[in-house]
């Protein structure tokens, strides 16, 4: 049995992990402060024996008993989210990692970064190759997270040359599934909720923009996987779907899935929103023996169910306990 932190573990690529981690039998510690994890996302893991939580801000020093692995997952990750606190979200991805870093030290331990597809930009590479160092606007609305999670990589691969330290670093490139939150501003929940609800569907720009989705059940695989790679293997690895769609592809499937009456609607395109985006997995594939196994429209129709059921709850919750 393993003793395993996971940071920003009550998120929603935190808690499948933890609760993935503890399928398999590993003692788990969730540190969250919850500035965009969730209490209810691990709240069916709270009276598990091999399950602790610390409520604890990653951008100051903690000091915990030795841990095996480290799984450094947090940070806000969706632009509403990380452009909400723009400097909060700078030192989370660096003081952040500075401070996990050294927990790793001390500890001897195996450390996971979650680092992120927009660390390419807006790229002029297609596919993305993990040798490709990508075209990122430094002073643009998203800086703060590109940039961040590039410095991250930058501390993660300093404190391995110069400290010995034990890293692995995997690039995350767009997520979906159940737990996220519907408020995240993403591509797929924003989509699936204005199907629900009949509502138009917003595109911004004019949906030729594309995008690759991969379940969260293939990335924690890729996790797991990356994780117990040999000891000389740091990545980084690409994790993420090379099937690609464009944006009013994805709208469409989800009208036609959700069986919703909705429109496309047309906004303007935010700042420096990539064009294009999909992985390169060829190293995925040779090393970590890696490819994801859930289609689109498989995890698409998961999602809506997902949200259907989280539409009614909030629905009933309402009429019982409706505004005075």
């Amino acid at each position: 049995m393993k003793r395993i932190l996971v940071t920003g573990g009550a998120g929603f690529i935190g808690s499948h992990l933890c609760e993935r981690l503890l399928r398999e039998g590993n003692s788990v510690i969730c540190l969250d402060n919850f500035l965009t994890g969730r209490k209810e996302n691990i709240s069916h893991l709270m009276e598990h024996k091999l399950f602790d939580l610390i409520e604890h801000d990653i951008i100051y020093p903690y000091h915990i008993e030795p841990v095996d692995e480290i799984y450094h997952l947090a940070c806000p990750a969706s632009p509403v989210h990380y452009q909400h606190d723009p400097i909060k979200t700078m030192k989370i991805s660096v003081m952040g990692s500075y401070n996990v870093l050294g927990m790793a030290k001390r500890h001897g331990s195996r450390i996971l970064l979650a680092s992120t597809s927009e660390i390419y930009g807006d790229p002029l590479v297609h596919p993305q190759p993990e040798q490709y160092w990508g075209n990122v606007n430094t002073v643009g609305p998203r800086s703060c997270y590109d940039e961040g999670k590039r410095c991250a990589e930058t501390l993660f691969m300093d404190y391995h040359r110069q400290e010995k330290v034990r890293i692995k670093i995997v690039r995350i490139f767009n997520t979906y599934g159940p737990g996220m939150l519907p408020d995240d501003g993403r591509v797929i929940s924003n989509f699936i909720l204005q199907a629900l609800q009949n509502q138009d569907i917003t595109i911004y720009g004019d949906g030729s923009q594309t995008r690759s989705f991969q379940y969260i059940d293939d990335l924690i695989e890729g996790l797991l996987k990356m994780m117990q790679t040999d000891e000389g293997f740091t990545g980084p690895v690409n994790i993420g779907n090379p099937r690609e769609f464009t944006i009013r592809e994805l709208a469409e499937r989800i009208i036609t899935l959700s069986g919703a009456s909705s429109k496309l609607v047309y906004m303007p395109l935010p700042v420096d929103d990539p064009k294009q985006r999909r992985p390169d997995i060829t190293l995925a594939r040779e090393m970590l023996d890696w490819e994801p196994a859930i289609r689109l429209d498989e995890g698409l129709t998961r999602m809506i169910s997902f949200f259907r059921k989280k539409l009614k709850k909030e629905t009933i919750e309402a009429n019982v306990n409706p505004l005075s």
